[in-house]
């Protein structure tokens, strides 16, 4: 688990990360030292007004802990093909949410924990995944959640049940402004 201290920390540099690609600034240094220097995989959540407005993420990371939240979050704001890219007036109405992932590792489809499991899924060329807090949001039993993935991997709803599929599961360490108080950067 990461310290309390160590999550405000992460947000704060995911929020000023963000003002400064959505403003086309020169994205923040990575910090030193710390829980910054810590390898892993992590996911940038933004919301806006309860709903999604970015979210990207790495499984293994770019390096440190500081630079894949810098990368993530800056791509979240600015490259998210769903969404278009964060304006500088939106910033100070944004909530961030973080997931910090654990390796993953492979599965059957009865391994699968709703709400204690993420769960990618490999299928020819084509991948998808959903984290561990979409099952839980949504109030999704195993096989929902199995299909919900194979539909945002542009699979079969069904997929989850062929041969061939690779399933791999991990958990998340998640938290997010609405825990910590939400920040202003300008």
């Amino acid at each position: 688990m990461t310290s309390d201290a160590d999550r405000k920390s992460i947000l704060d540099l995911a929020r000023r990360t963000i003002f400064a690609a959505a403003s086309g600034e020169e994205l923040p240094s990575v910090p030193e030292g710390g829980v910054f220097r810590r390898a892993g995989g992590a996911f940038v959540t933004i919301m806006k007004n309860g709903s999604l407005r970015g979210c990207i993420g790495h499984f293994v990371g770019t390096g440190s802990l500081g630079s894949t939240i810098i990368e993530m979050a800056a791509s979240a704001a600015t490259g998210d093909p769903r969404f278009s890219p964060v304006e500088p007036r939106e910033v100070d109405d944004l909530e961030i949410d973080i997931s910090l992932l654990s390796p993953m590792v492979p599965a059957s489809p009865e391994d699968v924990i709703p709400g204690e499991h993420g769960v990618y899924m490999k299928f020819g060329f084509k991948s998808g995944t959903l984290l561990p807090q979409v099952a839980t949001e949504a109030g999704w039993d195993r096989e929902t959640f199995l299909t919900h993935t194979c539909l945002k991997a542009g699979l079969p709803h069904d997929c989850w049940k062929r041969e061939g599929l690779q399933i791999f599961t991990y958990t998340a360490e998640v938290f997010g402004e609405s825990e910590q108080g939400t920040g202003s950067v300008t």
